[in-house]
């Protein structure tokens, strides 16, 4: 998913960089702190929501990228895949589910990893996307008890976590089959999503 660093925010806003430093640090813009650094970036979905709540103007460039990044539905044999997305912040279920939805497949929703458990065991999921940091039981353990259980062999999982290299690194070792940082590109989510399906074989 694209996002903006703060210069860039002040620029389209026409205000000075502290001002957007004060914006996201009193919360009324959301930020997300890049792993190992001070600096923060943008969801371009929050800014827009920032936007709107203050009653902004939008950018006319802002609006032109919005329409060039919608995403591609899905092939039609894969549009009947069932998905999970497992993640504690709303902002992200709803920028998930708004790739994800426009591109043609069936979603559910899980907040923590209790609930995961609940839906995994209820209907299996083609794929489920995971958060790693979550209260109670977090993504390593979603991941643990998943390759844990035959019968989920076949669900593929996708990380998609602000984490450093090293928490990607060990979600792969306990068996995830691919890792997106925080925040993404709606393309990148789109294509891996495809690729991953592509492997699920076709429910008896």
């Amino acid at each position: 998913m694209k996002t903006l660093k703060p210069g860039e925010i002040a620029a389209y806003c026409d205000v000075h960089h502290r001002t957007v430093s004060r914006w996201i640090s009193h919360g009324q813009l959301k930020g997300h702190k890049l792993p190992g650094r001070g600096n923060y970036r943008v969801l371009l979905a929050d800014f827009i929501s920032f936007l709107q709540q203050q009653k902004m103007p939008m950018p006319p460039e802002l609006a032109d990228s919005l329409r060039d990044a919608e995403p591609a539905a899905a092939p039609a044999v894969l549009q009947n895949r069932r998905i999970l997305v497992i993640d504690d912040e709303a902002s992200y279920r709803q920028a998930i589910k708004r790739v994800l939805f426009a591109s043609g497949y069936q979603l559910d929703f899980a907040a923590d990893g209790f609930q995961a458990g609940v839906k995994i065991a209820g209907g299996r999921p083609d794929l489920i996307t995971l958060d790693l940091s979550m209260p109670g039981l977090d993504g390593f353990d979603v991941i643990r008890y998943i390759r844990q259980q035959p019968e989920l062999a076949p669900v593929r999982i996708l990380v998609i976590s602000g984490l450093g290299s090293e928490e990607l690194a060990q979600a792969k070792a306990l068996g995830a089959d691919a890792t997106l940082s925080k925040p993404f590109e709606n393309s990148q989510l789109s294509e891996l999503v495809q690729q991953l399906l592509q492997g699920v074989p076709d429910a008896e």
